[in-house]
């Protein structure tokens, strides 16, 4: 089977909508797998890393690994979709996520540390493949439509987000019954569901929505990763309204992956392990399962005041966390806000972020957002084993309000440039 997508003619109103929808269909079919894949893993990887290495204050590298291989990815998966399309570029990541979850089960079987943070590094080129999925339903939206867009391919990852934390005790049974480690079952049905949303893309997203959009351009220069993220911030640096979508984005993911991630160790700490695959399978919920609805509210009131209420929300969510010290019923509640303001957040930002930018490095810009992100949150997790063990949980809840009113505020300090542009 080919991965070159050749050029396709230029489509109508009507070749462009039909287009549009069977795109839009299976970037969600291949969600499903994916998130679940990346959710299953979440609700584990922590505990899977203290077994590995016993050191609670680097419980978050897991986490963190994988959100780095994330970053690692975005830049060169997006210059690499420049010149050949969604389609190839999408496969080759989620099949690079499927070796790495299986390298980690692995690592994690053995009890190789080294070789789990190799495989959590290639884990991560799924959900850079995840995220890049919210632009493919960009690619051919029109104006009006873009937020909503984006919004539906978010929402429906919640249909495997939500299930892979809760099929993680199933998974860990499987696994023991096989004779292998517990913990590593969920990475390794985590390999099978990459495979999968590898496969439903190489089949179905014919023609390429880049292609037909007209944003490809086969011959141009292969631009190394720097290079490709300075030109990327050189645009977005004479435009404020990308820079504040790009700044909800990277907020967004820093408050919530550092909360959590040392949630199920936190619950840990209070003898409620068995309900933290819960409380993440309720996050998960709160991150993609109102994504249409936060479409249709970033299209309604616009995109700096979507930002505004995300930033209250998951301000709000991190705070309930911990606020009557620990409980876990306000765990639940905090950690399902926390998703919900990350949802705003990213559907606003990506969007805002979008169209913000001159088509012509559109793509490019998506790419070096994604990396920074990805960064931003990678550091995040990476630190938030640290502060957990030095400082308690609660200062790691608080940090994430703080991170939250900043960009409110910032929010609020860009209606001047909001006007502008309207």
């Amino acid at each position: 089977m080919t991965l070159h997508t050749p050029p396709v003619p230029v489509l109508d109103d009507d070749e462009r909508a039909a287009l549009q929808r069977r795109t839009l269909t299976t970037i969600r079919i291949a969600q499903v797998p994916s998130q679940a894949a990346v959710a299953g893993m979440v609700a584990v990887v922590a505990l899977l890393v203290g077994e590995l290495i016993e050191n609670d204050r680097l419980a978050g590298t897991g986490s963190a690994m994988f959100t780095l291989g994330s970053a690692l990815v975005a830049v060169p998966l997006s210059g690499f979709m420049r010149r050949r399309g969604r389609r190839p570029g999408l496969v080759r990541a989620w099949t690079a996520a499927s070796i790495g979850a299986f390298v980690a089960a692995v690592a994690g079987q053995i009890g190789s540390f080294p070789l789990f943070v190799v495989g959590m590094l290639a884990f991560g080129a799924g959900q850079a493949a995840a995220l890049q999925g919210r632009f493919v339903a960009a690619d051919l939206a029109g104006q009006d439509d873009r937020a909503r867009a984006i919004g539906s391919v978010v929402w429906v990852g919640t249909l495997g987000a939500a299930f892979g934390p809760l099929l993680t005790p199933w998974e860990r049974r499987v696994a023991d019954a096989a004779g292998l480690e517990p913990l590593v079952g969920p990475f390794l049905f985590a390999s099978v569901f990459f495979a999968i949303s590898a496969v439903v893309v190489a089949v179905r997203l014919r023609p390429d929505p880049l292609v037909a959009a007209g944003l490809t351009d086969p011959d141009a220069q292969r631009v190394r990763p720097l290079r490709q993220v300075r030109n990327a911030a050189q645009v977005v640096a004479t435009r404020p309204m990308a820079q504040l979508g790009l700044a909800s984005m990277v907020v967004s993911q820093t408050a919530m992956v550092a909360v959590m991630t040392m949630t199920p160790p936190y619950m840990k700490d209070h003898d409620h392990s068995d309900l933290s695959a819960y409380v993440i399978a309720l996050h998960i919920v709160g991150m993609y399962g109102f994504s249409p609805f936060v479409g249709r509210a970033v299209e309604r009131i616009g995109r700096r005041a979507s930002i505004m209420v995300g930033s209250v929300v998951l301000g709000a969510g991190t705070a309930i966390s911990v606020v009557l010290g620990y409980s876990a019923p306000a765990v639940f509640v905090g950690l399902f806000l926390l998703g919900v303001g990350w949802s705003f957040g990213l559907v606003a930002g990506s969007t805002l972020l979008t169209e913000s930018v001159p088509v012509e490095t559109r793509v490019e810009v998506q790419g070096g957002g994604d990396l920074l992100m990805s960064l931003f949150g990678g550091a995040a997790a990476f630190a938030s084993g640290f502060v957990k063990a030095s400082f308690g949980f609660s200062t790691l809840a608080y940090a994430g309000s703080l991170l939250a009113l900043a960009m409110l505020l910032y929010a609020m300090s860009s209606r001047r440039e909001a006007t502008a542009a309207a």
